[in-house]
């Protein structure tokens, strides 16, 4: 059987100098689009995995190489490439919160350094090696499941598999189970994008923190992607009763297909009718019509 090692030596590596992790974060929001950064958001996916607890952060510095890889399912691991561990710096919380990225990987769950005390951020950068198999290779991730660092000279990392395309973005279910959160609109795949930017309809937008919903509509030249695009630059786009609610309580789903054709007044009528059926109008709900 083919092991990952087996493919660090035949790529002129040392298993010994290379740290193996597989992250699969604890925050539910940033374990549901780390593939998703991984595939076309490098800069944030390098950004997650530059920080790392005290423990850590000692043994990376004795690594030339991470090998990083994404919890794919139980006992397994998808991987996503060999970063060169060229260097770090000891970082204050302050520090930690203004570098490029992390900002937004709040809005996506990251807590941050622990304890508030100061922390080495790696700088890693992304190496050509191996880099064919992003997102295809899978290895076994034997062993306690929780223990997601390692040595590679130190452990056996069976290949299961080398899928002919990439795990990381997955097709994108059916728009009757589509069900996303603010967060997630800013980092959608570009796949997800082109299909949502062919669909027109009535859309529901649920507010977790007050329990009411609001309805709206998509129709003509402006598709369902536009609108959603605008909750997450605006986080309210524009609607009056949902300003000066915390967005990242918002969950999107689609309610009802149209035809890109159908007339405005007929999909007024349709968004009308799901206002009533779902008693989205105020009080009750988030519509001020």
């Amino acid at each position: 059987m083919i092991e990952f090692n087996d493919l660090l030596i035949k790529a002129g590596l040392d298993p010994s100098e290379v740290m193996v992790m597989r992250h699969r974060p604890t925050e539910k929001e940033l374990r549901a689009v780390l593939p998703w950064l991984a595939a076309e958001r490098q800069e944030l996916y390098n950004a997650f995995q530059s920080n790392h607890g005290e423990v850590v952060e000692k043994a990376l510095t004795r690594a030339k190489y991470l090998a990083s890889f994404i919890g794919h399912e139980s006992g397994r691991a998808v991987f996503v490439g060999l970063y060169e561990v060229a260097g770090h710096e000891q970082v204050t919380v302050q520090h930690f919160w203004a570098l490029p990225g992390n900002a937004e990987l709040q809005q996506l769950g990251t807590r941050g350094p622990k304890d508030g005390r100061a922390s080495f951020w790696f700088d890693l950068q992304l190496s050509p090696i191996l880099s064919a198999w992003k997102g295809r290779l899978v290895i076994d991730w034997t062993g306690i499941e929780r223990s997601w660092w390692r040595w590679a000279s130190r452990n056996q990392f069976p290949v299961r598999a080398i899928h002919e395309e990439s795990l990381l973005v997955k097709a994108m279910p059916d728009w009757q189970s589509l069900s996303l959160d603010w967060a997630q609109l800013t980092v959608l795949p570009k796949s997800w994008q082109q299909v949502l930017a062919q669909w027109r309809g009535i859309y529901y937008i649920f507010d977790k923190a007050s329990c009411q919903g609001y309805v709206g509509s998509a129709s003509g030249n402006e598709n369902i992607l536009r609108r959603w695009l605008n909750y997450a630059a605006s986080g309210d786009g524009g609607n009056r009763l949902l300003r000066g609610l915390d967005p990242e309580q918002f969950v999107f789903s689609i309610l009802q297909r149209v035809s890109p054709d159908m007339p405005s007044d007929e999909v007024v009528q349709v968004e009308n009718s799901w206002k009533l059926r779902l008693q989205t109008r105020s009080p009750y709900g988030l519509n001020d019509n």
